[in-house]
């Protein structure tokens, strides 16, 4: 697998080479748009909006609409010129505590590497970081925006996580009426929370939809009928908010 972007890892005077590398991949079933009329694949072509002519990438460059209908050229090179030593590289602005950080922040994530002569330094950096139950928080130039980062030991390495600014993040759309909880509830649903409390792994967790959506297809080229989604057998007419999370405990410790 090559790797997504290669830079240095910077806090006080040490300097990391590391390599980053995508953490996620995409097994989605995709479908294809096709003509209603005679099942041909929907085709997109990139075209000029003056000319009407068709265009590859190799006639593509980039620019800036200053004012409608005029924009000024930028060039790779131009971008190049405007970055400074330190863009180039990952800089630690400081450490903080990971809970302090809310997950609306995280965006992409990336595996982190160390590459040769790095291997020490990373490692201390990720020991210390696992020790003290921190993250580090840096930033660095990547295409023409400058990122926020989060540097997270995780198992025997470090992750990358892209991370938004807080003007990139939207208000909640609308607040609630908090309605008054009672102690019995409370305590009820803390019992419930424990009941169903577990470790969390990851290869326990399949995306069902995926699987059904590739029996459907198998049914359609094999020309058999597509079968029904089973529903699930019980089904819970509970109103009651303390009967429902009584019969929610009791259903948990069965499956405990």
């Amino acid at each position: 697998m090559a790797a997504t972007h290669k830079t240095v890892i910077s806090f006080g005077l040490v300097a990391i080479p590391v390599a980053l590398y995508t953490a996620v991949q995409d097994n989605d079933i995709h479908l294809n748009q096709l003509h209603k009329e005679d099942n041909s694949r929907i085709r997109y072509k990139k075209t000029c909006g003056y000319c009407g002519k068709e265009v590859t990438e190799k006639d593509i460059i980039k620019g800036y609409e200053y004012e409608k209908g005029n924009y000024v050229i930028i060039t790779e090179e131009d971008l190049e010129k405007i970055k400074t030593e330190k863009d180039k590289t990952i800089q630690i602005l400081h450490f903080a505590k990971l809970n302090e950080i809310s997950p609306v922040y995280y965006d992409k994530t990336y595996y982190v590497i160390p590459q040769l002569g790095g291997e020490k330094a990373f490692e201390l950096l990720r020991a210390a970081l696992l020790e003290e139950g921190k993250i580090a928080i840096g930033k660095t130039v990547m295409g023409t925006k400058e990122t926020l980062l989060a540097i997270i030991p995780w198992e025997d390495s470090l992750v990358i996580s892209k991370m938004f600014y807080e003007n990139e993040i939207k208000d909640f759309p609308k607040t609630y009426t908090k309605p008054r909880i009672q102690k019995e509830e409370l305590e009820m649903a803390k019992t419930l929370i424990n009941s169903m409390n577990t470790p969390f792994n990851p290869a326990a967790y399949k995306d069902g939809y995926q699987e059904r959506l590739k029996e459907l297809i198998i049914s359609k080229i094999e020309g058999r009928e597509v079968a029904q989604a089973k529903e699930p057998e019980e089904k819970n007419n509970v109103i009651d908010l303390m009967e429902a999370l009584k019969q929610s405990i009791e259903q948990a410790n069965k499956g405990a």
